[in-house]
């Protein structure tokens, strides 16, 4: 190497390190900046009950919906650099652990049970059967992209699977609206969703669909599906920009009597002990997973302690926990939510209230 490529190869590494010491400053940056606006500005909607906020529409922005629960200004892309290339991961040496478990699920004992199950299929996905209808929520077949391992590959033929009468959709974020899991149902399928996402739907076609606004109802016969505010937030592109569709969590009121608690994605946030003084729920299912590193997860989900603190002032009678062992998309492996729930519980004294079911298990109510 003669002098001219050797000062030529420094000066362009000497550009990279600038580059990236100039991009973790600008994130960490962006990332302080945040923390300190949340930090410093006060609850905005302490003065409502939740059914007054939601009447109030203090949810609705000028061309986007708005988290009253949290200040967090949400899709920046800064902070996701920076907890991908510059954030310390103390997990990393478990990732040997995870394995890859293919689901298989028998549906002959759920096709003639006469009352109330759930089934955990993958991710957040859950088939509810109810008496005789089945409710499929926030169905993922497919898994997401090859950029993210699938650790729960389906192993059964997806004919198999019953004919949903309803779907619900918790919100926009790819791993739980997953449009091409969406185009394989039947045609004529209901879908419930948040208010919005009217694009994505009309492009697959899907004309049977009810639009749902925090504390709306949508009516069965003897069923009550009902939409509850819950403190997270969505986005399908980064151009558009965060939260123009609504999220929630849903309050299925069964026919079959037993009331079920869904919470999609959520952060905590200090009106679970509202809901269940309005509800009583005999069955919590909860989204627990992606919730490490705290810094920048906390704003979007609860961690296994907040998630037990939910449950608690919920009052329900028992809890049970999706949203795990499917894709990786927080630091913590994949396998490690559900032994963290049973620590938690387990030290809180609730260990017989927590329900565990593996991908393709069923409880039967």
């Amino acid at each position: 190497m003669n002098r001219r490529q050797f000062f030529t190869e420094v000066l362009g590494r000497g550009k990279k390190a600038a580059a990236l010491s100039l991009l973790a400053g600008f994130a960490k940056l962006s990332a302080t900046q945040a923390s300190e606006e949340e930090n410093s500005l006060p609850g905005l909607v302490s003065n409502f009950t939740l059914r007054e906020l939601a009447r109030r529409k203090i949810h609705h922005g000028a061309g986007r919906f708005v988290n009253p629960f949290n200040t967090r200004k949400h899709g920046n892309l800064l902070r996701v650099l920076y907890w991908k290339i510059f954030s310390e991961n103390r997990f990393e040496s478990f990732y040997d652990e995870e394995r890859v478990i293919p689901v298989s699920t028998d549906w002959t004992p759920i096709r003639e049970h006469q009352s109330l199950s759930v089934t955990f299929l993958n991710h957040a996905s859950i088939m509810i059967k109810d008496l005789g209808q089945y409710i499929l929520v926030d169905p993922v077949f497919f898994g997401l992209s090859r950029l993210i391992k699938n650790f729960s590959p389906f192993a059964f033929d997806f004919k198999q699977l019953p004919r949903p009468d309803h779907v619900l959709i918790t919100h926009g974020h790819y791993d739980h609206l997953d449009t091409r899991s969406l185009a394989f149902l039947p045609g004529g399928t209901h879908v419930i969703t948040p208010l919005g996402y009217n694009d994505i739907f009309a492009d697959l076609n899907i004309n049977r669909r009810t639009r749902l606004d925090w504390y709306d109802t949508f009516e069965d016969g003897r069923r009550e599906i009902t939409l509850l505010p819950c403190n997270h937030w969505t986005m399908r592109s980064p151009l558009e920009g965060p939260n123009r569709s609504l999220w929630g969590s849903f309050l299925l009121k069964s026919a079959s009597g037993p009331t079920i608690f869904i919470s999609g994605d959520t952060a905590y946030f200090n009106r679970f002990e509202e809901i269940g003084r309005e509800f009583s729920i005999d069955l919590a299912i909860m989204n627990l997973g992606a919730y490490e590193p705290r810094w920048f997860m906390a704003n979007s989900h609860m961690n296994p302690s907040e998630t037990v603190r939910a449950f608690r002032e919920l009052g329900a009678a028992r809890l049970m926990i999706v949203h795990w062992g499917t894709f990786r998309l927080g630091d913590e492996p994949v396998h490690f939510p559900p032994m963290d729930i049973a620590r938690e519980m387990e030290k809180e004294g609730l260990a017989d209230q927590l329900v565990h079911l593996n991908h393709g298990e069923t409880l039967f109510m």
